[in-house]
C-alpha cells in the first residue's frame, strides 16, 4: 500500500522553524501525487547584526536537527528534503558531503540538500562564473563563496543583503532582490545563484532569466528540481523558471 495523496513521492522536508518561504514555494513546485511534509527545526529568532551572531544561528540550527529529523521520520517519509542553506555550505564541500552521508546512514533514505542541489544545477548550465545573491553576514558570505570555489566555481560578484533576523529574510521583496540581482550581473557572469532558503525568489528568478537572458538559479528551486530528478519525477512545472522546464 502507498500514500493515498503521496503515491509517487513522500517529501519529508526539515526547515529552521523561522522559514515562511520554503514550504509555499515547494508547494507551488509540486506536481500531483507528490507530497511535502515539512518539520521545522526550533530556533529563535535572534538578531543577526553581526558574524557572531550568524554563527550563533548556525548553532542552533545544528544543535536542533537531529531531533526535527526524528519527527520527522514518524510519517514515513520516502525521500528528506532539508529546505536549509547556509548549514549546508558552512563547512565546506567534504563536510556537506559528510552531513548528507550522516543523515542518510540514520535514515537509510536519500537525501536532497541545498549545497549539492546548487551544484548540481550550476553544472546542467555549464556555469563557471557566477554571481551571487544571499541575505547572510560576510561570515555566511565568505563559506557560501569558499564552498562554490571549492566546487569548481568562479565568483564574478557576491552581494549579502546582511538581514537582521532569520524572519527578516522573507521580508525582503522582490524589488529589492531585482536590485541584488542587477548588482552582481555583469557581461562576465554566465549564471545567477541565489542562496538563503528564506529568500522567496524561486518565482523572480524565472522572470530575471528573461531580462538577463541566462539562468538565474534560486535556491528551492534547485532543491526542490533535484529531489524531484532523484526521485525519478520528471514532470516540467512552469512558471519557476527554465531549471523546472530540465530534466
Amino acid at each position: 500500500m502507498v500514500d493515498s495523496l503521496g503515491w509517487r513521492k513522500k517529501f519529508g522536508v526539515l526547515v529552521p522553524s523561522t522559514n515562511t518561504s520554503v514550504q509555499p514555494e515547494f508547494d507551488g513546485m509540486r506536481p500531483f501525487g507528490v507530497t511535502n511534509h515539512i518539520v521545522r527545526i526550533a530556533i529563535s529568532n535572534i538578531p543577526l547584526n553581526n558574524d557572531d551572531d550568524f554563527r550563533r544561528l548556525i548553532e542552533l540550527i545544528v544543535a536542533a536537527q537531529d531531533g526535527a529529523l526524528e519527527s520527522l521520520m514518524s510519517c514515513e517519509p520516502d525521500h528528506i528534503v532539508l529546505g536549509i542553506s547556509a548549514e549546508t555550505f558552512w563547512d565546506g564541500l567534504q563536510k556537506s558531503r559528510e552531513l548528507k552521508k550522516n543523515i542518510e546512514t540514520r535514515t537509510k533514505l536519500p537525501v536532497t540538500m541545498g549545497s549539492e542541489a546548487c551544484v548540481e544545477a550550476l553544472k546542467l548550465y555549464g556555469a563557471r562564473r557566477l554571481g551571487v545573491v544571499t541575505p547572510y553576514q560576510p561570515v555566511g558570505d565568505a563559506r557560501v563563496a569558499g564552498f562554490l570555489e571549492e566546487s569548481g566555481f568562479e565568483i564574478g560578484a557576491l552581494t549579502g543583503l546582511k538581514c537582521k533576523s532569520p524572519v527578516d529574510i522573507a521580508k525582503v521583496t522582490e524589488a529589492e532582490l531585482k536590485e541584488a540581482i542587477i548588482r552582481v550581473n555583469s557581461d562576465d557572469v554566465d549564471c545567477i545563484l541565489q542562496v538563503g532558503t528564506n529568500l522567496a525568489m524561486a518565482r523572480l528568478a524565472g522572470w530575471a532569466e528573461l531580462w538577463l537572458n541566462k539562468p538565474v538559479i534560486a535556491i528551492n528551486t534547485a532543491i526542490y528540481w533535484n529531489a524531484l530528478r532523484s526521485a525519478g519525477v520528471y514532470e516540467k512545472m512552469d512558471g519557476w523558471g527554465s531549471l523546472l522546464l530540465r530534466h
